[in-house]
């Protein structure tokens, strides 16, 4: 099979061009790459380089050691190693590594920060219904949480 294959060959494209019975995809942003504007993904993202723009996968966002976000975070789970400026929104679970920094507000259903890890902003936890909220719009970096204000 070619690497660039569309699927057909091997049984793996329905009719409309998408493929079947893969779980999700893993997208790596290298070291050395700089990526700037809005990431999608409909499966998981790992960051080891630099994004400038909001981050939104359907699965799992990873920002590895070394990795920097500066912007939202809209997925299922976060998983931060490295530097995140800007709201994460993920319905699941976020995890903040050791010597990991997140710089903006979290919304999830559960948390786990490990001893050294930062979170600078505020987090809310238990919302069944916490989703992308509308200033969450492609190329308004940072907007998301800190742009929600319940009480006015």
């Amino acid at each position: 099979m070619a690497i660039f294959s569309s699927g057909e060959a091997d049984g793996m494209a329905d009719n409309s061009g998408r493929s079947q019975g893969r779980e999700s995809s893993l997208s790596i942003i290298a070291a050395d790459l700089t990526v700037v504007g809005e990431l999608r993904t409909e499966g998981v993202v790992k960051i080891d380089g630099t994004v400038e723009g909001n981050v939104r996968a359907a699965r799992q966002v990873l920002v590895s050691k070394g990795g920097y976000v500066r912007g939202d975070v809209i997925t299922k789970e976060a998983i931060v190693g490295g530097r995140v400026a800007g709201s994460i929104q993920a319905s699941e679970r976020v995890e903040v590594q050791d010597a990991a920094t997140v710089e903006g507000d979290i919304a999830t259903q559960r948390i786990l920060v490990h001893e050294g890890g930062e979170v600078n902003g505020n987090v809310k936890m238990g919302d069944p219904a916490i989703a992308p909220t509308a200033s969450s719009k492609p190329g308004s970096v940072g907007s998301g949480l800190q742009d929600r204000n319940p009480t006015s």
